[in-house]
């Protein structure tokens, strides 16, 4: 549909331009990193905000170049809906700003990632028109039962027409 290949590349365009930023400029976003991962228990994150910044910034831009082009569009949405959570905990943590401009300016960016969020979870369950893996798990299990009821009734009368060829030598 003209309407997918129009959209994931839009949608896309914010987290591949993020994601290079990231990667070319960490520094910028270190500090409000290394202020996450203080709240963060340290073993279950490395305590190196320069690589987190970056780890993120390559899902950004790994997640953002498979939706732009189609490919894994699910597990990509999936994977940009992770990491926009903690970019906009870093980036735009408005409850924290005093100054009434910066609040407003955060609290706008921080809507538009919200925004961003619900436009990726759509993405993430949007089968383009094929059956979802429910759906298919679901015909899986009534294709085996309907397969095991045809094998029990070809047992059976296998095994019915085994006992009466043993009758018919036995008599």
């Amino acid at each position: 549909m003209i309407v997918r290949r129009l959209a994931r590349p839009l949608l896309a365009s914010v987290f591949i331009a993020g994601g290079i930023d990231a990667l070319r400029n960490p520094a910028a976003r270190t500090d409000r990193a290394a202020n996450l991962l203080e709240k963060v228990p340290s073993d279950s994150v490395p305590n190196d905000p320069d690589l987190v910044v970056r780890v993120n910034g390559a899902a950004l831009l790994g997640g953002g170049l498979l939706l732009a082009t189609g490919r894994l569009p699910r597990l990509a949405s999936t994977v940009l809906a992770a990491s926009i959570v903690p970019t906009t905990a870093i980036e735009h943590a408005f409850w924290d700003e005093t100054d009434p401009a910066k609040k407003a300016q955060s609290r706008s960016l921080f809507l538009k990632n919200v925004g961003l969020l619900g436009g990726l979870l759509l993405a993430s369950v949007d089968t383009a028109g094929k059956p979802g893996l429910a759906w298919r798990a679901q015909q899986a299990g009534r294709t085996t039962r309907r397969e095991a009821r045809h094998a029990k009734r070809a047992a059976r009368r296998e095994g019915q027409l085994l006992a009466a060829r043993a009758h018919d030598v036995v008599s």
